[in-house]
């Protein structure tokens, strides 16, 4: 199978976004510590309609004048990972949860580090919004393109400050 991806400057830093020409499989953050699975082939592609539109939709988010996204999603994973990534759907622009709150929300109350884990997991950040989960105390907790991009986009949601990259310096 071949991919096709391009990658793009954002105030989040480097994005790569891949899909199959139908779907978007995968999001890469520059800080993710999380590997790409699988075996295709991957093949840059930056006029692809699918990855236009996706790089449009995602800028208009980051900076600040969308708050949703109306792209094709897919993803292979366990069918708990699928159901936790399609509750991440239902957190609200701006709102948080506790990883218990959404376990509550999938029907599994009491795996909040099951939970925890799938999130961590997610191959489309921002587009299924992971970064709106954080701890039962309000900590923010771990995220894969770290947590001050995390804090950025929180922030960004709420209004309290654009997001700039100088909002990402530690």
């Amino acid at each position: 199978m071949t991919l096709c991806h391009d990658s793009f400057d954002s105030p989040i830093g480097p994005i790569t976004v891949v899909s199959d020409g139908d779907v978007l499989h995968h999001l890469v953050l520059a800080q993710s510590r999380q590997a790409v699975a699988g075996s295709a082939t991957w093949q840059r592609d930056g006029q692809h309609p699918l990855l236009q539109r996706a790089r449009r939709q995602l800028l208009d988010y980051l900076h600040g004048h969308s708050t949703g996204f109306d792209l094709p999603l897919a993803t292979l994973g366990t069918a708990f990972q699928l159901r936790v990534w399609a509750g991440l759907q239902d957190i609200d622009y701006g709102q948080t949860w506790s990883y218990a709150q959404l376990a509550a929300h999938i029907g599994h109350p009491g795996a909040s580090r099951a939970v925890g884990a799938a999130n961590a997991r997610n191959p489309l950040p921002l587009l299924r919004p992971c970064h709106r989960v954080i701890g039962s105390s309000g900590a923010l907790t771990g995220y894969s393109g770290g947590l001050a991009i995390k804090q950025a986009l929180l922030q960004l949601e709420t209004g309290a400050t654009p997001l700039l990259p100088a909002a990402l310096t530690p």
